[in-house]
């Protein structure tokens, strides 16, 4: 196999997302390869306000701000941990961070950084941690112009 010069990865903190960075930077090779951080951020957080349980404009706003932070603190953590490991090892990063569905935005970002290779995690098992937002293979599959990669759990 040639050594990608983009890699994408696609990482967001689960337990599959670390099988898909460890197998990233296994095939990346220093000095040749970029690895390209993406993390996506599932559009249902878009519209989180806590109306069903919040009675004010202003504390649910204040919800909405809190909401967002947290996500934004938990995006930057996963993207300093990967960005410490390319590092380590002598590859070169960048990190993309998109809200919105994550079959497209994944679509969007390899065909904007010119990907050689995606790399995802496999699904979450029955009882694993984290939001169960779901890829769509199949758009994902039919869009893609260059190889995918299902990472094999670790």
């Amino acid at each position: 196999m040639t050594p990608p010069l983009k890699l994408l990865l696609c990482h967001h903190g689960t337990l599959g997302a670390q099988a898909a960075a460890a197998y990233a930077l296994e095939v990346a090779v220093p000095g040749v390869t970029t690895l390209v951080h993406c993390l996506v951020v599932p559009e249902l957080w878009a519209g989180m306000q806590g109306d069903d349980w919040l009675n004010n404009a202003s504390t649910r706003d204040a919800f909405g701000d809190y909401v967002e932070n947290m996500l934004e603190n938990d995006a930057r953590r996963e993207l300093a941990g990967v960005e410490a490991r390319c590092k380590e090892r002598g590859i070169a990063f960048e990190a993309v961070m998109r809200l919105g569905d994550p079959a497209e935005v994944v679509l969007a970002v390899a065909a904007e950084t010119g990907a050689d290779l995606v790399v995802i995690g496999p699904p979450r098992r029955k009882g694993e941690e984290g939001l169960r937002s779901r890829m769509e293979m199949e758009k994902l599959v039919r869009g893609l112009r260059c190889p995918l990669l299902v990472a094999p759990r670790t």
